[in-house]
């Protein structure tokens, strides 16, 4: 279920190839190269799961420099629970493409997704590099967002320019992920390239200010991966003035569009997915109640199999509500499915067809709660669970 995509710009001073390693995939690239001309400032955020990939480890290390050059990705294997060999096998490819680019070895960031517990196919990706590093060329971003791809049906990206006084600024984003899908992100990978001139610091508070609002807000199945990565880089290759109180703003709400666009397409992907689905508690005594609220009702398999039944059975989200945490007082619950009010003063309206309806007719969901209880709100973005979810996982390693 697609989502539309905009025009992807490349941000000046950025490189990119991909390579066909036969890591997993057959017949397509499954290795890329993300190369800044110039150093540039770094930040992540990543998995909160306990058990870390290795290039997660390196990765998170390496960015306390706050300075990088490069990305090297993998799809098809997650280098997750493959003991010390993972970590050499890791550092052994960061090693060399440090050496082929002439760059320090600390600037190479790495990030990986696929099978957990099997070891990389390493010597097949260190043949591969020469081809990375021999194929770079400026018009490739598209070619990487292909190149994550594991159970994606489509690639994920996002562009959008914004002036820093008379200059324009590009930000774009790519991003891989359809299965393990939770808050605090989800086996999931975006890479966010900007020419904007940041410090370090300012990019990693505006990256941990979004994500909070963007990729930690979207669930499929409430599984949580080991290899999650959102990395972002700025160059400051445009020219323009440093981005610092005074250009804050517009930095961050850029970022906003590129991560929300990101975070629909990632949920609309969901393994199997016929809706997007979007849950919106407003009228919350706090933004924890309302998150609170919204996660519990997205992650409901009950309320997941209605809207794939396009069934509006707001019994389902009443007690997913219930069970959330959230405070609330039920007679004060207003619920509306697309628009059409199913729930008023904790009671059925009788609309229930009308919103089955319009379940059927639309490609996107909207569950609606209002609380009564006060003025904060939080929006979760998911999808309906269906047969196939269970096919595509079930075949998963085969």
């Amino acid at each position: 279920m697609p989502l539309k995509k905009n025009e992807l710009l490349i941000p000046r001073g950025y490189l990119f190839s991909t390579a066909r390693a036969g890591i997993k995939y057959q017949g397509r690239d499954d290795m890329g190269l993300i190369f800044s001309e110039r150093p540039a400032a770094v930040a992540g955020v990543f998995t909160r799961n306990r058990v870390k990939a290795a290039p997660v480890v390196i990765t998170r290390r390496r960015l306390q420099r706050g300075t990088g050059r490069a990305i090297l990705v993998n799809s098809g294997n997650a280098n997750a629970c493959t003991g010390e060999q993972g970590f050499r096998d890791a550092l052994l490819l960061s090693r060399e493409l440090s050496r082929r680019l002439n760059i320090r070895e600390g600037e190479v960031l790495l990030a990986s997704t696929g099978v957990i517990g099997t070891p990389l196919p390493v010597d097949r990706m260190r043949n591969a590099l020469s081809e990375l590093t021999d194929g770079l060329k400026r018009e490739g971003l598209k070619a990487i967002a292909r190149a994550i791809m594991t159970t994606d049906t489509f690639e994920k990206y996002y562009s959008t320019r914004f002036r820093v006084g008379k200059t324009d600024v590009t930000l774009s984003g790519v991003a891989k992920g359809a299965g393990m899908i939770a808050p605090q992100m989800a086996t999931m990978l975006s890479f966010v390239l900007t020419d904007a001139a940041l410090s370090p610091e300012t990019l990693k508070a505006a990256l941990k200010e979004v994500v909070d609002d963007t990729f930690n807000c979207i669930t499929v199945d409430g599984d949580m991966s080991t290899n999650d990565t959102v990395l972002i880089m700025a160059n400051a290759a445009s020219g323009a003035a440093s981005i610092g109180k005074r250009y804050y703003r517009q930095f961050r709400d850029a970022l906003y569009e590129v991560l929300d666009s990101l975070s629909r397409m990632i949920a609309s992907d969901g393994e199997g997915a016929t809706r997007l689905v979007t849950i919106l508690v407003q009228e919350a005594k706090t933004r924890a109640d309302a998150k609170r609220a919204a996660l519990c009702i997205a992650n409901s398999p009950l309320v997941k199999t209605a809207v794939y039944g396009r069934d509006a059975n707001w019994g389902r989200i009443m007690a997913a509500l219930g069970r959330s945490g959230a405070r609330f007082r039920q007679e004060r619950v207003k619920i509306m499915i697309n628009n059409v009010e199913v729930v008023k003063g904790g009671l059925s309206t009788g609309r229930d067809d009308e919103a089955g309806r319009s379940m059927e007719e639309n490609e996107e969901v909207v569950i609606h709660i209002s609380l009564g209880e006060g003025k904060e709100s939080s929006r979760v973005y998911t999808c309906d669970l269906t047969e196939e979810y269970i096919r595509i996982n079930a075949e998963y390693r085969t």
